[in-house]
């Protein structure tokens, strides 16, 4: 039994990780999150983060420690850019199996929770991606379930050794996201304690030991990197927190009910269940006065969604972190109705489907061709699912279980070959296919600039910075650290210092590279794609 709960794990994750290095970084998050680590290791400065060698102070270090030392380790590759991220995605479904398990689920339900993360299309295709969100959902869930299992212990040693794991896990959610961290676990706690008029939670925290240890984690880099940068506390504190949550510096301007749609696509394999999801079914048998995991964690996922829908500035992947505790709630209800896994079956291959279909039409739209490596990622995604259904259909499963873990590592294998299905379709959304064309060829010597656009992908692929004109971004902040001002690297400055160039190459916005052309850039186009035009001269 050992061995093949081992195997089962080493399956589904080699299926989760399978394609790393086979898909191209995506521009603008991937790209990112890719470069400030190498940029890391490049300069030996492992304290203040920069991107395109200007100082990006927009999320903690963490994630960038962990790339670059894996770069350093394996080498600068897609796959090592990813990993962290990927891995600790992964690693959220047997944490919430073995935390199922923990709390007094039987096996059977511990698999069943595990797998509904598995088959959540949300959470599978965005833990696909190189993203802070990943690392963030990871310790945000191991603190949140560690805090539950304190709070059940009996025995005071154990309440206190899983609620020192509860405050490192928390350090490192800091760590990888921020502040936000607190205000997440604190909202919960004292939502916790008003529906249940009780405070009794609050005499299991541990603050003598536990705060000593979050500050020995979490408080150093930000003591050096004040120390370095006396800028930083504005920047990240004021601005990347208070003011980006309360105003629309950012730009991310999102409907209230911007989330919701997520949840919907995040909970459509077993959204037939919903008549079952009342907290009486939910819930396990309790004594009076017992702590109430259940409840915990369905106020983790409301408060959750209520700060973020609140917030002024919104991305899809925010909502990540409710989807480890979601599953553990949803477990017991879905195994209890005997109808739940053949809807989560025929929605969850259907999903796969629709979208095979979707990216062969969204590819035929907007390129008015479909490729030949287009077709066949999608045609082996659509195999795959409906193969399954076959398969499904001869030959039944000993147990339910097993039929939910087989639809988990269908649904994970389908979400791959979709990633490979899109990045295939659209190659402009990374600057591999351009930068490939060339960026082995380039020397040192020669000056490397981007015009009117920043594509980040390109950077780690040239294995260099650019010279950024008519372009502020999110390098606006670097920017002006470094005293760049925008008439020095307005499009009027590039085409003068152009002018005076004999060794150089340019990426540019094809509307930027026409007004430039129309007056009177010198150079030749040696490459192009959607999103860019790329001129030498020499």
């Amino acid at each position: 039994m050992r061995t093949s709960a081992v195997g089962l794990w080493v399956l589904l994750g080699a299926l989760w990780l399978i394609n790393l290095p086979l898909r191209p970084l995506f521009d603008p998050d991937e790209g990112r999150y890719a470069e400030i680590p190498r940029e890391m290791v490049a300069s030996g400065d492992w304290v203040t983060p920069t991107l395109n060698e200007l100082k990006y102070f927009e999320k903690p270090p963490l994630q960038y420690w962990a790339t670059a030392t894996l770069y350093t380790v394996f080498g600068v590759h897609e796959w090592t850019a990813r990993l962290w991220a990927a891995a600790l995605a992964f690693l959220c479904i047997p944490l919430v199996f073995a935390f199922t398990r923990r709390i007094g689920y039987s096996r059977d339900t511990a698999l069943v929770a595990a797998a509904l993360l598995a088959v959540n299309p949300y959470f599978a295709l965005t833990g696909q991606l190189n993203l802070l969100d990943q690392g963030f959902t990871f310790f945000l869930s191991a603190a949140l379930f560690s805090f539950v299992v304190a709070q059940r212990e009996t025995e005071p040693p154990r309440s206190k050794n899983w609620m020192l794991v509860t405050w490192a896990a928390l350090a490192l959610a800091v760590l990888s996201k921020g502040i936000v961290t607190l205000v997440l676990a604190g909202g919960t706690v004292l939502a916790y304690m008003a529906v249940t008029r009780s405070t009794s939670i609050l005499r299991r925290l541990q603050l003598a030991a536990g705060l000593p240890l979050f500050l020995l984690l979490a408080l150093p880099w930000f003591w050096f990197v004040q120390l370095r940068n006396p800028e930083f506390f504005q920047f990240f504190f004021v601005r990347e927190h208070f003011e980006r949550f309360l105003t629309t510096i950012h730009d991310r301007v999102e409907p209230f009910w911007y989330f919701i749609p997520i949840l919907l696509v995040a909970l459509l394999p077993f959204i037939g269940n919903l008549q079952r999801w009342r907290l009486s079914a939910i819930e396990s048998d309790r004594q009076p006065g017992e702590f109430r995991p259940e409840l915990f964690l369905l106020l983790w996922c409301v408060i959750v969604f209520a700060l973020f829908s609140f917030s002024q500035s919104k991305l899809p992947a925010y909502v990540m972190p409710i989807m480890p505790a979601l599953a553990v709630v949803l477990a017991r209800v879905t195994q209890a109705d005997p109808r739940a896994f053949g809807r989560a079956k025929w929605l969850s291959i259907g999903f796969v489907l629709l979208l095979a279909v979707g990216l062969l039409a969204a590819a035929w739209h907007r390129r008015g061709f479909i490729s030949e490596q287009t077709s066949i990622w999608a045609l082996v995604a659509v195999i795959v699912g409906v193969g399954f259904l076959v398969f499904d259909r001869l030959q039944r499963a000993p147990s339910a279980t097993h039929r939910w873990l087989a639809l988990a590592a269908v649904s994970i294998a389908g979400y791959q070959l979709l990633g490979l299905c899109y990045a295939s379709a659209f190659p402009s959304r990374s600057a591999e296919a351009i930068a490939s064309q060339f960026s082995g060829e380039i020397p040192e010597q020669t000056n490397l600039y981007s015009v009117g656009q920043y594509r980040h992908s390109l950077e780690f692929y040239l294995q260099r910075p650019v010279v950024v004109y008519d372009y502020v971004g999110e390098l606006e902040f670097g920017l002006n650290q470094a005293r760049v001002t925008a008439s020095k690297r307005g499009r009027e400055q590039f085409l003068e210092d152009w002018q005076r160039e004999r060794n150089a190459i340019a990426f540019m916005d094809p509307t930027v590279y026409a007004a430039l052309n129309a007056a009177g850039m010198p150079g030749r186009v040696i490459a192009r794609d959607e999103r860019s035009i790329v001129v030498a001269r020499s």
